[in-house]
């Protein structure tokens, strides 16, 4: 498995091993399996606020609740490949996600380098610094920002999804499998 170096330490980067079961997983269309697999109790999506106080605001609540979840595990963190936005290890090998095929990189890192690693980038004015794509190593929960959507996507235990739909500094909304994942008044590009 390669490596990069960052901030004084080394990062495994990860490869299509990690990700095959998303991949094998997610079918193209307006459904929350567009971006997680149905393998899950539950599902939701949480809007990304265009304020930017409210934008961090969701960045440290998602971090929290799904550090509560999943308290000393690494995580698997992605970083989709626009062109434009940093994807913190540019040189790092790329694995392909999603109907588009979009290239991701992938770090096997935790919520601290989640909160900052993209801090003062530009993707970060418009989506926050969350990376695209995050789960824990025991893959209990998954989350995902495809690339022209405003809203995450995540899958859980019911537990975790309903403390993000009770949670009052996130717009959150339960989807299920079956119907279309889009957020009330938002539009599916």
């Amino acid at each position: 498995m390669a490596t990069q170096t960052k901030d004084g330490s080394t990062w495994r980067i990860g490869t299509h091993a990690e990700v095959a079961w998303i991949a094998d997983g997610t079918t193209p269309g307006l459904t929350i399996t567009s971006a997680i697999p149905p393998a899950y109790e539950a599902y939701a999506t949480v809007v990304i606020p265009q304020e930017p106080e409210d934008r961090r605001r969701r960045d440290r609540v998602v971090l929290a609740l799904f550090s509560e979840q999943s308290a000393g595990q690494r995580w698997w963190l992605g970083y989709l490949d626009t062109g434009i936005d940093h994807i913190v290890f540019p040189a790092a090998p790329k694995v392909d996600l999603y109907q588009s095929s979009w290239h991701y990189v992938l770090a096997e890192a935790g919520p601290e380098q989640a909160a900052a690693w993209r801090q003062g980038q530009p993707w970060s004015l418009r989506k926050g610094v969350l990376p695209d794509l995050m789960f824990p190593a025991d893959r209990c929960w998954l989350f995902s920002t495809l690339w022209d959507d405003d809203w995450s996507c995540i899958g859980g235990p019911a537990a975790l999804v309903n403390m993000f739909l009770g949670h009052p500094d996130l717009e959150a909304r339960s989807v299920d499998l079956s119907q279309d994942a889009t957020p009330p008044g938002h539009q599916a590009i």
